[in-house]
Formats: structure tokens, C-alpha cells, sequence
């Protein structure tokens, strides 16, 4: 698959591609769902600044373990190393929010007022910045100041208590559906519509992305479906979530597995013409399901899950192949669109969603801590970022990290 070369770089005086170049945005490092949300801004195009905190490998060769190539939440931004426990250094990240566009943290929720870089004091300095905030619990509530991981975000918030077959427990998409679906993902849309409503009133705003309250956001359809009747509050017994034989998975004779999700009626004939199981029993009635899902199950015991994809490749059964993450890279539909791509021998997601008008490429590798202190803190304004470096206010990584 072709990569796009390397660029330019992302600094802010350099040529961006995106809709979202010459966007400013500052991000105080943190872990996850904040660095993904930064991530997605600088696919677009936005020149993001990393503020890293001083740590073992921030002044040597390599910094913290080397392999950059690997750390993609952390692609296509400069890194700058500052101390907040230095007066000169939370005076640095205030002059950097006078001219960002929009300011990251992912901290505890005081915290940033505590270091003296709370949203208060940088929107009274600039009141068009955004200021956005990403938690698990949000800025209020009586768990705000709990600490938690994704598990026990989407736990709390209903959504875990759904996956799962019936009967069983309750299974976890590992951290994707909280910290990125829920999380950083709804922090960049958040971001989004701050910036499109200050186009026309002038001013920013916080925002306020809680991990729980996006979780909420994708269980509307559930939440739905149930007000209308047609969704138990059970796991495993639903449309959709393995509670119906003909939207499940099934093991195949290589101990693979292909996904079925024949809604439609013409999706389910194309599903039963594949299996060959015509004469099937009618699925309109429910006391049929069990005799369906033992059909599927043993004809899917028939095929390697490569020849079931062969069979039902091109048809309408809505019958697709589980792929591992290192077989979806190299996917014939996924590689001709280029979904994945590979950089340095380590493979990635592109870009995403894609744009007619203003298309964006695969940022740079991710920085190493502190590799552009001067350069990047000279490019946003502060002319005093050697004197920073030498107070010990700021950290400049070596040069050939």
C-alpha cells in the first residue's frame, strides 16, 4: 500500500494539510483518551503542542524507552517539555493558551486550577480559547474525584451490564467502547461544535467530556429500543446482542469464526441460500431459534472460515470474517482504501473520516519528549524559550533523539 511521505512537520508555521489546518491546540499530556482526542485533531490537520512533564528520559538519548515509530495516540504534534512546579513554567503555558485555538488536559478534576492553568484564569487571558476537559466521571458529581478505568466507566454507566451472552457474564470490549468510544472520541466533537458555535459568538467555553456521559450517548439506541418495548434489560436476549441465532457469530472448522448479521428478510434468504439450509424453519416464530442457531452452528463446523468468506463474498447474507487485527491490515477492501497503513514496519490507522475538498495525510511519528522545547515554545511566541531551558523551567531533549 502507498504511505504518504513524510511532511513537512507539525509545527505551527509549516504547511498543514486538513480541514482543521491552522488550528491551535495545546494538550497537557495525559494518558488514553486524551492523547487519542489530540491524535484525531492532528490527523486533521491541527498543530498540536504537547506539554510533557519532566521524567527519567526526557534529557537522554532515545527518551522514555525510544521505539517513537510505536507511540501512534501520540503522531503528528510537537513535544515540549515544561515543569509546572516551576512559576516560570505555568507562566509559559499561559502566554501558549493567550494564542491556542483550544487547550487539552485529562487531570483530576482541580487540578489544573491547583498548578494555576485552570480554565478560569486562561479564558480570562482569552476568552475565544476552548478549553476542553476529559475525565471518567466529569467535573461534578460525587464520584468526580474517584479514580477508574474504563472497565468500571461503562460498568456504572449500563453499558457493560448488556454484553455479554445470557447467562454468563458480562463481557468488556477491552478499553475501546470508554476511553476512546465514549471518551476521546466524544471530546473531539465536543471541540468541534465549541469551535463551530465561536464562529459566530466569539467566544470559547469549556468543555466538559465525561467518559460516562459518552458511554450514555452510545447506548441511545438501546435505551430506545427498550422505551418502545422492544429491548429486555437482560444481556444476550436482543436484536442485537447474540439473542437472535441470525445476528451472532459462529465457530468454523479451522476453529475461526465468520459474523452473521442478517437482518432483512433478503439478507436471511441470501444467509440460508449459503448455507444451504432452504428448507429451514420459520424464524418468525421463536420457539424455532434453538433448532436455527443449532443448524448454523453445525453448518458452520462444515467450512474453514476462508471458504465460508468465499462463499458468501459478494452476496447480500451480511456473513463476514472475524479477522484478526494483523489480517484486517491486510484486507483487500481495507488495503485498497487504505485504512490501515504501515510507517516504519509498524502498522496504523489512517487518517479518518476522509474529506473531498481538504484531505489529510499520516502525521509524523510521535515526538520525543521534550524534542522541540525551543523550537516549538520560539514558534508559539515565547521569545524567552532558552532562557526557560536554562532556568530549568523548560527541558530540551538532545538533539538526534
Amino acid at each position: 500500500m502507498t504511505v504518504p511521505g513524510p511532511g513537512p512537520g507539525p509545527g505551527t508555521e509549516r504547511t498543514r494539510l486538513g480541514p482543521l489546518a491552522g488550528l491551535r491546540v495545546l494538550e497537557l499530556a495525559g494518558i488514553g483518551p486524551g492523547p487519542f482526542c489530540a491524535m484525531m485533531l492532528a490527523d486533521q490537520g491541527a498543530s498540536v503542542l504537547r506539554i510533557d512533564r519532566p521524567g527519567p528520559g526526557d534529557t537522554v538519548p532515545g527518551g522514555r524507552g525510544g521505539h517513537q515509530e510505536r507511540e501512534f495516540l501520540n503522531r503528528g504534534r510537537q513535544s515540549a517539555v515544561l515543569d509546572l512546579k516551576h512559576p516560570r513554567a505555568v507562566d509559559a503555558v499561559l502566554r501558549l493558551a493567550d494564542t491556542a485555538d483550544v487547550l487539552i488536559e485529562g487531570l483530576r478534576p482541580g487540578v489544573t486550577e491547583r498548578l494555576g492553568v485552570g480554565p478560569d484564569v486562561c479564558l480570562a487571558r482569552n476568552p475565544r480559547l476552548v478549553y476542553a476537559r476529559m475525565t471518567g466521571w466529569g467535573q461534578d458529581g460525587p464520584m468526580a474525584n474517584t479514580v477508574g478505568h474504563d472497565i468500571g466507566y461503562i460498568a456504572r454507566a449500563g453499558a457493560l451490564h448488556a454484553l455479554g451472552r445470557a447467562g454468563g457474564p458480562p463481557q468488556f470490549p477491552a478499553n475501546l467502547l470508554g476511553d476512546f468510544g465514549g471518551g476521546g472520541m466524544l471530546m473531539a466533537y465536543g471541540i468541534c461544535a465549541a469551535l463551530v458555535e465561536r464562529s459566530a459568538s466569539g467566544q470559547g467555553q469549556v468543555v466538559d467530556a465525561a467518559i460516562v456521559d459518552g458511554v450514555a450517548s452510545l447506548l441511545a439506541m438501546p435505551l430506545m429500543f427498550m422505551a418502545q418495548g422492544m429491548w429486555r434489560d437482560e444481556r444476550g436476549v436482543n436484536l442485537l446482542d447474540g439473542g437472535v441465532p441470525w445476528y451472532d457469530v459462529y465457530e468454523t472448522a479451522d476453529g475461526k469464526w465468520m459474523a452473521v448479521g442478517a437482518l432483512e428478510p433478503r439478507f436471511y434468504a441470501a444467509l440460508l441460500a449459503g448455507l444451504g439450509l432452504e428448507d429451514a424453519p420459520d424464524r418468525g416464530d421463536r420457539a424455532n431459534w434453538d433448532e436455527l442457531r443449532a443448524l448454523f452452528t453445525a453448518r458452520f463446523k462444515d467450512k474453514s472460515r476462508d471458504e465460508w468468506a468465499a462463499v458468501f463474498g459478494g452476496s447480500e447474507a451480511c456473513a463476514e470474517p472475524v479477522l484478526s487485527l494483523r489480517e484486517a491490515a491486510k484486507d483487500p477492501h481495507l488495503a485498497a482504501r487504505e485504512t490501515y497503513v504501515e510507517r516504519d514496519g509498524v502498522i496504523q490507522p489512517a487518517p479518518s473520516p476522509r474529506f473531498s475538498r481538504t484531505p489529510a495525510r499520516l502525521p509524523d511519528p510521535a515526538p520525543v519528549p521534550g524534542q522541540h522545547t525551543t523550537e516549538a515554545l520560539a514558534e508559539w511566541g515565547l521569545a524567552d524559550a532558552a532562557d526557560l531551558v536554562a532556568c530549568g523551567a523548560a527541558r530540551q531533549a538532545p538533539s538526534g533523539t
